[in-house]
């Protein structure tokens, strides 16, 4: 990255994203305890100055955890057909995709050390072979790499390459844990209402002063992608508005107990059940599909469950 160059957030996500500014040099690490950073990045985040053309580049993010060791080389680099059992066309990699952009690789630390090689070599010279090929294929890639793990530790145990770690520290940023950065609540909590209005198609805009002290005032042992989908199901659930009182339990027992059921634990859980659908169809305007997929459930599942309950 050249001199000038930045890392800058725009107005959706201003609180958090305002600490990623001026990085210096083409490769970071990133390492601390970390959240929804790479929906953040994709949504929030664009790479400008007057004299970058990355800003115009692609943007991928990759979780390199999420993906089997088997696939994460072919995801990465692509691969030839024939290249194993399965490959019956050539399929192009991340980083060939990303040429000219920039790469994100979302928890590097689960890298195997096989692929971990492989990056490096890339990052050294410029350039990889897909797998299974054997033509050399020039990229022009930035990498900004993250991980909740300690990479002193990994490399002590030999389960992360030190070499690889030194190309990649060009500037090492800490991601504090959410309840250490309190001020960011806020922030976050009405970039994910856009999305959830985005998503559904609906205009819920407000969240209590009341609901947003709650949030302030709890720890938040998962972090942000605790906070992401605690605000999701009070989002279905209150169908408008979001009130204090339609938080889960873990944070509405800080503010006082949640609202009370009555029955036995089945009529409880008929109850609880009826209000997210009752409430999850209200908030995505009736569409029974946008509906089902905001609750996780196939389309069929979600029909014979209104059927259930008389909801049609």
């Amino acid at each position: 990255m050249s001199d000038g160059e930045s890392i800058r957030a725009n107005r959706v996500c201003p609180g958090t994203l305002a600490r990623f500014r001026q990085f210096r040099n083409h490769f970071k690490v990133g390492e601390g305890i970390m959240g929804i950073v790479v929906s953040c990045a994709r949504d929030g985040i664009t790479v400008s100055s007057g004299r970058s053309q990355r800003s115009r580049g692609p943007f991928i993010a990759i979780n390199c955890a999420a993906i089997p060791v088997t696939l994460l080389e072919s995801e990465l680099f692509g691969h030839e057909r024939g290249a194993f059992t399965g490959a019956d066309r050539r399929r192009i990699g991340k980083f060939e995709q990303c040429h000219g952009g920039t790469l994100f690789l979302d928890e590097v630390g689960d890298m195997a050390p096989g692929t971990q090689a492989k990056i490096l070599r890339l990052l050294q010279e410029g350039h990889f072979q897909r797998v299974g090929g054997t033509e050399s294929i020039s990229v022009d890639v930035r990498v900004i790499a993250a991980t909740n793990q300690n990479l002193d530790a990994l490399i002590e145990q030999g389960r992360f390459r030190k070499d690889l770690y030194y190309r990649l520290r060009g500037v090492t940023i800490h991601l504090p844990p959410l309840r250490e950065r309190r001020e960011d609540i806020p922030e976050l909590a009405h970039y994910f209402l856009f999305r959830y209005n985005r998503q559904l198609g609906t205009s819920v805009h407000s969240i209590s002063p009341e609901a947003l002290e709650v949030l302030q005032r709890y720890d938040w042992p998962g972090n942000v992608r605790e906070l992401y989908h605690t605000l999701e199901r009070a989002f279905l659930v209150g169908g408008g508005r979001i009130t204090a009182e339609l938080l889960t339990a873990e944070t509405a027992g800080i503010a006082g107990a949640p609202p009370a059921l009555n029955g036995g634990f089945q009529a409880i859980m008929e109850q609880a059940e009826r209000r997210l659908l009752e409430n999850a169809l209200r908030a995505a305007g009736g569409n029974k599909t946008a509906a089902a997929a905001a609750l996780g459930m196939k389309p069929s599942t979600f029909r014979d469950k209104l059927a259930k309950h008389g909801l049609g």
